[in-house]
């Protein structure tokens, strides 16, 4: 239960916090910018692929063969000479280019053909995607070359409703780096601020508690970022069709947890740093590593080895994967109990670290 002048300081700073428009302005406008990239990028729908046919062959089946090409939707076919195609293919203007042989569809019966596949040994990446589809294309067309029935046929069964867009998968990740990037940099900048002021230093004379301090700020800048983050969330909810599976009551609890840590953190930091400059630098060295290793723009599990143990431990890695499990698979509370331990800890740690080394009347030269 909150005292009277914890109450009476979080409405204060509240009306300091709303009164900064531009950095509330542009703590939305980066984030949203971020998501609307994401989600036309994600959009897009996959484009053909360029293959080239050169037909050295003259019989009827081979006309046919790249003609059943042609109907697929999978490949963007263009027929040609052979310099042409290989040119273009130099150029970048075809993936790949297909060359008959002479021999091509004379003999169905008793004889097999060897196509010639003419590649950028440069898109070696791109040509393992590709071939597994081409050879699957031509296995289908051979069928139907010698009328053979498949011996068997797959059927998929969905057993569950996850997200597979990468925008969905980006979204808890992103929302857990705007929180963790709005609580460090505000609470961080204002301890730095009100202490160059001396308003730490005439708080001092007065019967407020460091605790009390602390409690007041954190929940006042948690309702900025709670407000903040909702709006993100009805943007890409409405504007996006970003699809949140969980429970929205889940989601704001981890949120909430996630928001805590790091203001605390930011506290730690603002009590470490002396100016506006050093606190900038320490924030970096907090932010910068988790934004890279906590799994907001790629899952941990496809990170090396040796890193995956410590990334998994980051503050950020425990809030995002949480946020993402309620919100892509619909996990409860309980299965992502984990992720709970793991933000519980490092808020024992960040309070306890943030309530010992506020400093009130220190104020920098």
């Amino acid at each position: 239960m909150l005292s009277p002048l914890q109450r009476h300081l979080t409405s204060v700073f509240l009306k300091i916090f709303w009164r900064d428009r531009r950095s509330i302005f542009f703590s939305l406008f980066f984030p949203v910018i971020f998501m609307t990239v994401f989600s036309f990028a994600n959009s897009r729908e996959q484009e053909p692929i360029a293959v080239g046919i050169i037909n050295n062959s003259a019989s009827g089946v081979a006309t046919e063969f790249a003609e059943m090409l042609i109907e697929s939707p999978l490949f963007n076919i263009t027929i040609g000479e052979e310099q042409r195609l290989r040119d273009e293919l130099i150029a970048g203007d075809q993936t790949m280019v297909l060359e008959l042989p002479e021999t091509f569809g004379l003999n169905l019966e008793n004889q097999s053909s060897e196509i010639n596949v003419v590649v950028d040994a440069a898109q070696v990446t791109q040509l393992n995607l590709i071939m597994p589809v081409l050879e699957q294309t031509l296995l289908s067309i051979e069928r139907e070359f010698r009328d053979i029935e498949p011996m068997f046929s797959i059927e998929i069964e969905d057993v569950q409703a996850r997200s597979q867009r990468y925008i969905d998968f980006l979204l808890p990740g992103l929302m857990a780096f705007t929180l963790m990037q709005l609580a460090i940099a505000g609470s961080g900048f204002n301890i730095v601020e009100y202490r160059r002021k001396g308003i730490l230093k005439r708080l001092f004379v007065t019967p407020i508690e460091p605790g009390d301090f602390i409690t007041a700020i954190v929940l006042a800048r948690m309702a900025i970022v709670l407000v903040q983050l909702s709006v993100l969330i009805l943007f890409a909810v409405v504007l996006l069709d970003i699809r949140i599976v969980g429970n929205f009551f889940a989601y704001y609890f981890v949120v909430i947890l996630g928001t805590i840590v790091f203001l605390c953190q930011g506290f730690c930091l603002g009590s470490l740093a002396k100016t506006q400059e050093a606190i900038g630098a320490l924030g970096n060295i907090v932010i910068m590593p988790q934004i890279f290793l906590s799994g907001i723009f790629y899952p941990i599990e496809s990170m090396p080895e040796w890193i995956q143990p410590v990334a998994q431990l980051l503050p950020l890695s425990f809030v995002s994967t949480g946020m993402r499990e309620i919100a892509n698979a619909g996990a409860t509370l309980v299965e992502i109990f984990p992720s709970l331990i793991g933000i519980a800890v490092w808020f024992v740690i960040s309070f306890v670290a943030a309530t010992r080394l506020f400093l009130w009347k220190e104020v920098a030269n």
